[in-house]
Parts: structure tokens; C-alpha cells; sequence
């Protein structure tokens, strides 16, 4: 592996990459969804509106090796909106070279460049290895998720 990690935005020849990464990382949650899911995340992730997902990619030596998936979102705490980093994935071979620490750093660089000032995501209680890269670039703060489906 070459130590050049190159982050640029999602386009539409990634699909089958993206589509092969976003598949590992559901399947990492234990989560499956429907091809009209994955078809609509996609379009969504590159249509450019306002409102919605943007996605990055990580290559290196001319391969897709990571994803992140983040929305821009009015927070009632504040004047400026913040950004929510949905999804964020790694090739297992790959984790531990640098790859999820760029995109992280590279969707904030993003949100900092549209005047928001924090970037917050959310992980699995079991997810030690991820844990790990979070606590060095981002404070754990005291907040639990909750889900309610019916």
C-alpha cells in the first residue's frame, strides 16, 4: 500500500465500489436493506441538494478502500447548522493505515468550510476498535440514542 489516502466526493462510476463497502458496513451492523434502499441512498448521496447526504470516498492505489456518508442540519442550539457523519467505513484489510481518521478529517474540513463548526456521529457501544480512533480525534460526549419504530 502506497501511503497517498486520497478523499474526493462520490460519483456515479463509485457505484459498484460504494455498493460493495456499504454493504460490509451494514453487514458490520448486523442491518440489510432493500435495493430500492440502496438505489435511493445513491441517488440521493449524489444529487447535490441542499438538504441531503453528500458522500466521500478514500482510494488508494487507484481503489476505493473507505466511505463516509454526512448531512449538513439545523441544530436548535445554535445559529449554524452542524453535520452529522452517518456512516463512515473502512476496508478491514486497511483499517489501522489513516483511511477512517482522513474521512473523518475530511468531512469536517467540508463542514467547516460551510460555517459549521461541529461534526458529531454516532457508534455501536461495542465498536472498540472505532472507539479507539474516536477518542483521539473527537470528545465522547454523555448523550445515549434511543429508537422508537412503532
Amino acid at each position: 500500500m502506497s501511503d497517498q489516502i486520497l478523499i474526493r466526493p462520490l460519483t456515479a462510476q463509485d457505484h459498484d465500489a460504494w455498493r460493495r463497502l456499504w454493504t460490509d458496513y451494514l453487514n458490520f451492523y448486523e442491518t440489510t436493506v432493500s435495493e430500492e434502499v440502496y438505489e435511493t441512498s445513491f441517488a440521493r448521496l449524489l444529487s447535490g441538494d441542499a438538504g441531503e447526504y453528500k458522500g466521500l470516498v478514500a482510494v488508494v492505489d487507484g481503489r476505493i478502500v473507505g466511505l463516509a456518508h454526512y448531512l449538513f442540519h439545523r441544530f436548535m442550539w445554535t445559529v449554524e447548522d452542524t453535520c452529522y457523519l452517518m456512516d463512515l467505513f473502512t476496508a478491514p484489510e486497511l483499517r489501522g493505515k489513516g483511511v477512517a481518521r482522513a474521512l473523518i478529517n475530511a468531512v469536517h474540513v467540508s463542514a467547516k468550510a460551510s460555517g459549521i463548526k461541529m461534526t458529531y456521529w454516532n457508534t455501536q457501544d461495542n465498536n472498540y476498535k472505532g472507539r479507539m480512533l474516536y477518542d483521539q480525534v473527537a470528545v465522547k460526549v454523555p448523550f445515549v440514542t434511543y429508537e422508537k419504530t412503532d
